[in-house]
């Protein structure tokens, strides 16, 4: 059974150094993103960190939560992380890659995973979904670091 394959893309104009740490400062995801709701940092190991994310309850009332790995190389500039609690997942691989370009950073995230058989989403819906809310959320990202970045430049 093949997997799913997500890759969504922007450009935020800003520092690379004010992407990079405001974008992979998880404890700050409820503050960047606004389907999350909490952070919990379970365990830190170097450029490690292991945490609890909780959505904002859905329309049925379910706060959606699971646990993630996430390794952030600095010289790269790129994130490797993967879901620890599955729930509906078989896997949930997640690559983050950061490229300074023509007017500012390039963030792009690629997600690759496949769905449990016994999962109540296959694998086009939950690739819908992912597809659907990425660029929102890369979009809200774009607007809170370009706002930093002007903040910092009249400081």
């Amino acid at each position: 059974m093949a997997g799913g394959h997500t890759e969504n893309a922007i450009v935020i104009a800003a520092p690379m150094e004010l992407v990079w740490t405001m974008t992979n400062d998880v404890e700050s995801w409820p503050n960047l993103f606004s389907e999350y709701a909490k952070v919990e940092v379970l365990h830190r190991e170097g450029d490690m960190v292991r945490f609890r994310l909780t959505m904002h309850p859905d329309k049925d009332g379910n706060a959606w939560s699971w646990v993630s790995e996430r390794t952030a190389n600095a010289r790269t500039r790129t994130v490797q992380a993967h879901r620890t609690e599955l729930g509906w997942f078989e896997y949930m691989h997640l690559h983050w890659e950061y490229a300074e370009v023509p007017g500012g950073v390039e963030m792009r995230w690629i997600q690759d995973f496949r769905m449990k058989p016994d999962s109540p989403v296959n694998l086009e819906q939950m690739t819908n979904r992912i597809n659907g809310s990425s660029p929102g959320q890369m979009k809200l990202i774009k607007e809170k670091v370009e706002q930093a970045a002007q903040r910092a430049g009249k400081s």
